[in-house]
Parts: C-alpha cells; sequence; structure tokens
C-alpha cells in the first residue's frame, strides 16, 4: 500500500490556528427568481439552429487568458468575453440579455476557468446575475469550474429549441427551475448530482475547500486498492478511483461523485494565478504547503509580452513563497509539461492526476488517470490534497489489426474522432486495448493526449510490458503502485472495435480535429500551405521528431534537400531539445536537429504558444499551416488563420512538397525497420 505525503503545516501554525468556516445563514437561494432576456447564438451557417459545440478558446481568446495580478484576476477575461464570436456581448448582457442560449456541447475544450469566471463576471458587473440555457453535452471542464464558481448552467435542449431572441426568461436558483415566459413553458434540466448540488448551494468550492480544510489537514491520505473479487468488476479507471478515495465506504459508479485523492496536481503558467488565488482564500495563504503541488511555464513564456510576463511572475513568486523548486517547478524553456513531468519522474501508472490543462488526459499513457480540472479545483486540491470528481460512464476501444504503412498515432486518433463525429465521447472515461501491443508510448501519448477534443473525461491504456519497458528505459524501476488491468467483468457503456488496418494516414482541415481525410486524397487537392510545424505536447517527444527526421533523410536521398514552405519545430521539453542534437544511429550519425536544419527547419524553444495562437510564429490573417498540433478550431492557432492536423511524418513530407501529402507522395516506399518508431 502506498501513502501520499500527509498535510505540512507551516511553522508556528497548529490546526486550531487554520481559517475556520461558519455556515452562512442564508446562501442567497430561498424565494429569489433571476429574470432577463435571451442571448441567443445562432449557427451562421444553418438559418434558424443555435450554435453548437463553441468552444472555449470562442468564449475567451487566448490573449485575454491573462492574469497580470492576484487583484485584478479577471479583468481581462471579462474584456475579452466573446470578443470576436459577439464583440457587442458585454453590452447586451448590461442591457438585461442575462440568459445565453446555446446549442449542444457549449464550452468544449480548454480547462481555461477565465471563461465561466469571466462570463459571470461581466453580469456581476452591472448588477446582474447570468444564466447559461445550453443543450446536451456541455463541456465537462467547463461544467465543474461553474458550480465551483457558482455560475448558473442550465442544461435544457427544450428550452434550447423554443428560444427566440428577447424571449423573456426566469430560473429559480432553489429548485433550478426554468422557464420562458413569452413562450408560457416551463422546464427541468438535467440535474446535478447531489454532492454537486451540494457544493453549488454551499457557496461554491472556496466555502466547500475552507468548510473542509481543517479535517483533510488532519487526516493522513490513503491509497488501498481493491482486491481480486472488487476489481473484477472495474474498469483501469474505476480501480484507480476506488484506490485514491478519500471516503473508502463510497460506491465508485457513474454519476456519483467522490473526493478522490491526488497524487501530482499541475497548472502552467496561464492557469496557475487563479489557482493561487483559490489556495489563498481556502487556506490564509500560509498556513499549510501547498500539496502535490507542480508548475510548469509553458503557455505565455516567449511572446515578448510585459502582460505574460506579470501573469508568469505570480506563479514563480508563490513557488519561490513556498519552496517549491525542480522538478516540481518547470523554468521557461524547460518544456511543456505533459512531456516535463512524465521524463522528471513525477508520473506513473496507477495515480490521479489532475491538471489545470484539458490535455492532462495524456498520462493515460503511462497507465495514470490524467483528467483536465480547473484552476479552482487545482487550488482547492492544493489546499485539501483532494479533488471532487463525478465518475462518467465506460467505453472501451479495442484496437485490432496491423498498422499500416506511415500510420501513427496520430492517424489512429484523427481516424476515432472521425468516426464518434459530432458527439464525439459523450464526456465519457476511455480505455484503450492495444490488443497486438504494437503502440509505443509515443503513439499513445497522441490518443491520450487528444482525448480532450475527444470530449472524454479520460483515455487510459492500462500499463503493460509496453508501459514498463518505458520507465525502465527511464531509469524508473521502483514504482509505487500495484500492476493493474481492466477487470474481467468490468461493465462498458460502449464496448468498440478499431481495425488499425483499415487506417491510412490522415489530415484533420478546419475547423474540427474530427474533420478528417485520408491524407492520399488530401495530397490530390494540392493543397498549399505557410508553415509545417511539428511538436507541441501532443507529438513533441524524440521518437515524433525521429519519426519526422527518418522522412526527411530517406526523401534528401531522392533529390528533395530543401524545405519548400516555413519549417518550425517545438520540441517537448528541454530533455528532448537536447537529445535531439546527439547523433542518432538510425539517421547514419547525424542528429534529428541536424537533419532538420540541413533543409532548412529551426529549432524553436519548448512551450505551447503557436499551438494556441501566441508568440511569433503564430499565424495571421490569411494564412495557413499544417501541424502536429491537437486542435485546429476557428481563430486557434492565430486570428483569421486555418490550421490543419497530422502526424510528424506527414507534417515533413509537406514541408518538403510544398503541398500537404503524405510521405508516399515523396515517392518513398515503406519499409518498417527504415521508418518504425
Amino acid at each position: 500500500m502506498h501513502t501520499l505525503e500527509p498535510a505540512r503545516l507551516k511553522p508556528g501554525v497548529t490546526t486550531d490556528l487554520l481559517p475556520g468556516y461558519e455556515e452562512p445563514a442564508d446562501t442567497g437561494f430561498a424565494a429569489r427568481v433571476i429574470r432577463g432576456r435571451s442571448l441567443v447564438f445562432w449557427d451562421p451557417k444553418v438559418p434558424g439552429r443555435k450554435l453548437d459545440a463553441i468552444d472555449t478558446d470562442q468564449i475567451t481568446p487566448a490573449a485575454d487568458c491573462v492574469s497580470e495580478s492576484l487583484e485584478t484576476l479577471d479583468e481581462r477575461w471579462k474584456a475579452g468575453s466573446f470578443r470576436h464570436l459577439m464583440p457587442d456581448f458585454r453590452a447586451r448582457v448590461r442591457s438585461g440579455e442575462t440568459f445565453l442560449v446555446a446549442g449542444d456541447r457549449f464550452a468544449i475544450g480548454s480547462s481555461r476557468e477565465m471563461s465561466p469566471a469571466g462570463l459571470k463576471g461581466v453580469a456581476e458587473e452591472a448588477g446582474l446575475e447570468l444564466v447559461i440555457v445550453c443543450g446536451r453535452d456541455v463541456g465537462d471542464i467547463f461544467r465543474r469550474n461553474s458550480f465551483n464558481l457558482g455560475l448558473h448552467v442550465v442544461e435544457s435542449a427544450e428550452a434550447v429549441a423554443d428560444a427566440q431572441d428577447g424571449d423573456e426568461f426566469t430560473f429559480d436558483p432553489g429548485t433550478r427551475a426554468l422557464a420562458n415566459v413569452t413562450r408560457g413553458t416551463t422546464y427541468t434540466p438535467v440535474p446535478l448530482t447531489p454532492k454537486e448540488d451540494e457544493i453549488r448551494r454551499t457557496g461554491g468550492i472556496l466555502a466547500i475547500g475552507r468548510r473542509e480544510l481543517r479535517r483533510s489537514v488532519e487526516t493522513p491520505p490513503v491509497v488501498a486498492w481493491p482486491d481480486a473479487a472488487t476489481a473484477r468488476a472495474l474498469t483501469t479507471t474505476g480501480q484507480i478511483l476506488w484506490a485514491h478515495r478519500v471516503d473508502k465506504d463510497a460506491e465508485v459508479r457513474p454519476g456519483s461523485t467522490l473526493r478522490i485523492y491526488a497524487d501530482l496536481l499541475p497548472a502552467s503558467d496561464g492557469t496557475a494565478p487563479f489557482a493561487i488565488h483559490t489556495f489563498n482564500q481556502i487556506t490564509g495563504g500560509q498556513a499549510i504547503w501547498p500539496r502535490q503541488l507542480a508548475i510548469a511555464n509553458d503557455h505565455f513564456v516567449f511572446t515578448g509580452v510585459e502582460a505574460d510576463e506579470r501573469q508568469m511572475s505570480i506563479g514563480r513568486a508563490f513557488a519561490a513563497l513556498h519552496g517549491i523548486s525542480k522538478p516540481c517547478y518547470a523554468a521557461p524553456g524547460d518544456g511543456i509539461f505533459h512531456f516535463y513531468f512524465p521524463e522528471q519522474g513525477l508520473v506513473h501508472p496507477g495515480m490521479v492526476i489532475p491538471g489545470a490543462d484539458s490535455h492532462s488526459r495524456a498520462y493515460g499513457a503511462y497507465g495514470a488517470l490524467g483528467i483536465g480540472v480547473g484552476s479552482t479545483t487545482l487550488g482547492f486540491g492544493w489546499s485539501t490534497g483532494y479533488v471532487y470528481l463525478t465518475v462518467p460512464q465506460a467505453r472501451r476501444v479495442v484496437f485490432e489489426g496491423a498498422l499500416q504503412p506511415w500510420v501513427s498515432g496520430k492517424d489512429v486518433v484523427l481516424e476515432l474522432l472521425r468516426r464518434w463525429g459530432a458527439g464525439q465521447s459523450h464526456g465519457m472515461s476511455v480505455e484503450f486495448v492495444d490488443a497486438q501491443r504494437q503502440l509505443p508510448i509515443a503513439y499513445r501519448n497522441t490518443i491520450c493526449n487528444m482525448m480532450a477534443e475527444a470530449e472524454a473525461f479520460n483515455g487510459i491504456f492500462a500499463a503493460d510490458d509496453i508501459t514498463y519497458d518505458w520507465f525502465r528505459a527511464a531509469g524508473m524501476e521502483a514504482l509505487p503502485y500495484p500492476r493493474i488491468a481492466p477487470g474481467a467483468e468490468a461493465a462498458f457503456a460502449i464496448d468498440e472495435t478499431l481495425d488499425l488496418s483499415g487506417i491510412a494516414p490522415m489530415i484533420a482541415r478546419p475547423f474540427s480535429p474530427g474533420n478528417a481525410f485520408p491524407a492520399d486524397d488530401v495530397a490530390r487537392e494540392r493543397v498549399g500551405f505557410d508553415k509545417a510545424m511539428i511538436g507541441s505536447c501532443t507529438n513533441g517527444g524524440y521518437d515524433d521528431l525521429l519519426a519526422a527526421a527518418l522522412v526527411i533523410r530517406a526523401a534528401r536521398a531522392l533529390g528533395l534537400t530543401k524545405a519548400a514552405r516555413e519549417l518550425l519545430i517545438f520540441p517537448g521539453s528541454l530533455g528532448v531539445r537536447e537529445r535531439i542534437e546527439v547523433a542518432e544511429s538510425r539517421l547514419g550519425g547525424e542528429s534529428v536537429a541536424g537533419v532538420f536544419r540541413s533543409i532548412g527547419g529551426n529549432i524553436r524553444q519548448s512551450w505551447c504558444g503557436p499551438c494556441f495562437g501566441q508568440g511569433p510564429d503564430a499565424l495571421v490573417k490569411g494564412q495557413r499551416a499544417i501541424t502536429t498540433f491537437n486542435r485546429n478550431w476557428t481563430h486557434r492557432m492565430g486570428l483569421g488563420g486555418e490550421g490543419y492536423l497530422a502526424s510528424p511524418g506527414v507534417v515533413a513530407a509537406s514541408a518538403l512538397l510544398g503541398y500537404m501529402a503524405p510521405p508516399g507522395e515523396l515517392g518513398l516506399e515503406w519499409d518498417a525497420a527504415a521508418f518504425e518508431v
């Protein structure tokens, strides 16, 4: 049995001195009805239809996800709310249009809690309350962030279907009853779980944190794995949740909201300030040492913008105050945290890792339960050592059949997203089975990472020989948790098989990762572009970059010696960046970086900026790029730019050709010994 570190009080602090909590006499829900008019987001392509899949990049553009101080956290967030999608949003809310109406899958994507906080703040600065009325499958991180903050989110497909511009609505916060007064119709929204509703009624996650702080400090955390009989009925994710329960009598079943101990609670420079504010509000700031904390400076670090530097300084000062250093504090250039923390030995099979970045799902490649959370959940975890999670339905995907030439993990996940379509994974926990044991960690990282785009709770490969071989090769033999596998009697709401032998290299067109097509078909259209970019948290590992270099070296032998378009490389970490400078036997003694430079490629810093439209390599209006990134939504890679998604091999081939195409278009013939990684 592995025991997490207990809470540590600061010198001179006793539990009696911890901030107290008094149950409020009135939570503000009694005998109160919110009134306002509807503000409808219409689909510009389909007259009369509400807009689906409004992602958090559209709610709060990346450039507005900045906190210049802890005192002015949400100023930029409020100003940026729907900046490009609805520029007059703030004025319309002030005029009384306080019932925001949108379609299905509202607020999918990034974990940025700036979105619900900013929306709530826009209404509150005018003395109003905002109510979001949306359809099915609201983004799970946004939903969790909203009841943490006290933002009213009501899921009712019927109400969305009926609503027209300017309709008068009412909402009772106590009963959560919704009515369209203009249409004379009432609605019963999708309910919250009892624990979620308790968080909302208590006053949000700050109040819950203050209420539970002392008990969490006094109670040593215990991780206890299920016996064989219990494990038989649990998925891999279910077993990890079962072992990490705070309340050991709590049932792990879909729909139950549990308190779950966390092994690591990482943030980026962008998400850390709000988490720090949350921690300070719950604990008083100087009572305890933050628990399971990690911060990586990887989002706004190389922009050259003064406001971004001020934001980064908040996390830097917090780390210094609490004595947080490497490997738990990554300085600019150390790496993107989904690569940096695993290579630093902070990620192991069986761990629970709620990260304030939606792509924390990537840790499923290592057999860990990685999920994306908001900053308030993270700050609550730094305070208590645990987080609240609602158990999702389980889904299994069995990969069978042999991988075909030039096909990588990126192609597998793009095909999966294409097949799942608009509904994607419906917020389910996705368990992957590599039946042929042929997917290396680099491929698994890409697949699990992009479960964020699949709108899954998490994606996970149960740790197997491939997993443990990776840890041994990295010098990590003594892992803390036992080896587990999905139980023989585990139930999956959806059980499906994906035949890998039928998958070809893919390219996803704008503006969705699921808008994917065989690269050969795209090649026939001769789609040109301005930039080719390889790297990011999705495909920035050594093996990812090696795969691209192998294609380039083989193409050079055929006379293709210069990139036809700008080629930029973003290694996943400083460790990867250093390793690609070392001679590689598979490249005839050249280094990976040397191969890239030989055709005019440029090696950049390890950071996330270009992926979400920040820094000097972001796209500008009218530019197009083919990338190994994970998202290609509207404005994602830069205002007015177009992003296409593909594997490292396809991006490398395209850079040489000047149009989007797979390696076969170069005249290369597949040889597993030469090209597999």
